[in-house]
């Protein structure tokens, strides 16, 4: 018998094993090797456990996987995000539904938060704000739940994208980008009174060069003395 012929009888034999019989491995053991010789036993087992953790591994990458990398065009560069759907489903999906829907053609970054221009806040944080920006044409889009990062799991790390929000539960549009880490945006954080958090969805990937640079650019008040448009393509496919 091959040994290919004899490890498909192997997998034969497992798998017509019930639920009394596996109690009994020892004996099946006993059994094959009668059959085969301890070298090919040796490869065969290894062959299984080879094959196991290729199951398992992709298991786990069709629970993790599948995230959408969608691109921030801008003048500076592009910035490459993904979107964690698989983390945070509701954030993900409202922001990949304004992406498709084009709503971000044009979008702009206009707020910029540094060390220096935050002198009334005891917790200070550095990021980058865009969206929509007009408050009216903001309104007019529907609010979505508020996914805190203790269910999400999200960190505000570097490069982490979130949404920008008043009240839990007011966030549409508007996003940011967190420069550097940001552990007082979490849930429990003490830059909102109200201890919630942001909800974070995703993280840049490439381009936070850009991100820094636009970071840099010159602002009164927080707000950009020349806001940066950008467009948002969602057409990176899956990571």
């Amino acid at each position: 018998m091959l040994v290919c012929d004899k490890l498909r009888h192997f997998f034969f034999i497992s798998r017509t094993m019930n639920v009394k019989t596996v109690r009994a491995d020892s004996d099946h053991f006993i059994n094959l090797a009668t059959i085969y010789k301890p070298k090919e036993l040796h490869y065969i087992m290894k062959a299984l456990h080879l094959i196991l953790i290729a199951l398992l591994t992709t298991v786990l990458s069709c629970k993790q996987g599948n995230n959408q990398v969608v691109t921030i065009d801008t003048k500076y560069g592009l910035i490459e995000v993904e979107v964690y759907s698989n983390k945070a489903p509701v954030t993900a999906k409202n922001f990949l539904q304004l992406v498709e829907k084009n709503s971000y053609n044009p979008g702009y970054f206009y707020r910029v938060v540094t060390p220096s221009n935050q002198p009334n806040n005891d917790v200070k944080i550095e990021v980058i704000q865009g969206g929509l920006f007009n408050d009216s044409i903001v309104a007019k889009y529907p609010t979505i739940i508020h996914e805190t990062t203790d269910k999400t799991k999200i960190k505000h790390l570097d490069g982490v994208i979130s949404m920008a929000r008043n009240e839990p539960g007011s966030a549409s549009t508007e996003f940011f980008i967190c420069v550097g880490d940001q552990p007082a945006l979490d849930f429990g954080g003490k830059r909102n009174p109200d201890g919630q958090g942001f909800a974070a969805f995703g993280k840049v990937v490439k381009g936070m060069d850009v991100v820094r640079k636009i970071h840099q650019l010159k602002e009164s008040g927080q707000y950009l003395e020349e806001m940066v448009e950008f467009k948002i393509n969602g057409g990176k496919g899956e990571r």
